[in-house]
């Protein structure tokens, strides 16, 4: 047999690296290295295209001289699937909602889809429903198609939920992970860490009780309100290019290091953190210390980080924090020119560190 393996998509033939030897782990869906690793061998090269291969939370796509769409899914097998805060429903909605807005879009409409496993108690299911129809009101969108599959008991843990979402992005507006400068400040929505503590706690595997909930929450109107900013712009092509707003990523698997070095890898740049302005709540700080976690790699689902022009950083975070959901918005870092493609962090100490990309699983099915 040759080293490759050919598949034919759409007429073309994209060879395929052999993998057979290999299974997947735990680790493929931390969102980290073995993710990437994934990806970027097995799925981009025979669905390649302009928009996936951008890599960003939601692919976008043309329609007209005047609009675009985004378009995201994400299949949630969070367990337990209810916790302090949230549960996989209302985790559904806001994850796909999220991804889309991160793009700048208007989120409108979502489809479902659900994997039920034989047994699974018809009561809970409701419960479950109900949250995300709560959560989609709370967004503004709705929910507008759906599937519904069986599987024998066992084989499915009592639910998984796939959610697509599709929102509507002006062609003036471009956000994107390729698209952060030198000079840029670095703010986060609020403290970190919140929702893979929780998620924990419900599992019982900290041994013993901690004080925190989940952070889950539908950001869309959040990022509406940061790019009204927008508005004071004159209605010109050259709009696109000065929009004060760079990036936007909401930092899921693999917490806020990986999306960190997400963006300093797409845009060629260097992230320096302060270790001092990371917000943190008590009770999560004291759960990662007596894990050994770093709060850094830890998942959120209601957090999201900006890339913003220094100019405009005390606007748009004085927006934020007169908004649900960024009142805790802080300033934590500046992008710098080098070294390229890394994230840095000044320590309490006062030395600098190198943020690395998780290599592992750290917290596996929190979302």
């Amino acid at each position: 047999m040759s080293d490759q393996e050919n598949i034919d998509i759409q007429g073309a033939v994209c060879p395929l690296p052999l993998v057979q030897d290999k299974q997947v782990i735990m680790g493929h869906g931390s969102g980290g290295k073995l993710s990437h690793d994934l990806i970027s061998q097995l799925f981009i090269p025979p669905f390649d295209n302009p928009a996936l291969r951008a890599g960003n939370d939601a692919g976008i796509v043309k329609i007209n001289d005047r609009m675009r769409l985004a378009i995201s899914t994400d299949s949630h097998v969070v367990w337990p699937l209810f916790f302090p805060g949230g549960d996989i429903g209302r985790l559904a909605v806001c994850g796909t909602v999220n991804d889309v807005s991160m793009m700048g879009a208007s989120p409108m409409y979502l489809s479902a889809g659900y994997i039920l496993e034989e047994g699974l108690e018809l009561p809970i299911l409701q419960k479950v429903i109900q949250s995300m129809q709560e959560a989609a009101v709370e967004a503004g969108v709705q929910i507008i198609a759906g599937d519904t599959k069986v599987v024998q008991k066992g084989k499915a843990d009592l639910l998984y939920i796939n959610t697509t979402g599709v929102g509507i992005l002006d062609n003036k507006l471009s956000i994107h992970g390729a698209n952060a400068h030198p000079g840029d400040v670095v703010i986060v929505s609020g403290p970190i860490g919140d929702h893979g503590i929780a998620v924990l706690s419900a599992r019982g595997d900290l041994g013993f009780e901690v004080d925190i909930s989940s952070d889950i929450a539908p950001l869309n109107h959040l990022v509406q309100a940061m790019i009204s900013i927008d508005n004071s712009f004159e209605d010109t092509e050259s709009t696109r290019r000065n929009s004060p707003i760079h990036v936007l990523r909401d930092p899921t698997r693999g917490g806020l290091a990986t999306s960190l070095i997400e963006i300093a890898r797409q845009s060629l740049v260097n992230i320096l953190l302060d270790e001092s302005k990371l917000p943190v709540r008590p009770p999560v700080a004291a759960a990662c210390e007596m894990l050994g976690f770093d709060p850094l790699y830890i998942a959120n689902e209601g957090k999201l980080v900006a890339f913003v022009e220094r100019e405009y950083a005390d606007k748009i975070l004085e927006i934020m924090k007169n908004t649900r959901y960024g009142e805790e918005a802080e300033i934590i870092g500046e992008v710098r020119s080098n070294p390229k493609g890394r994230v840095l962090m000044k320590t309490l100490i006062g030395s600098t560190r190198v943020v690395e990309i998780l290599s592992g699983e750290l917290l596996p099915r929190i979302c």
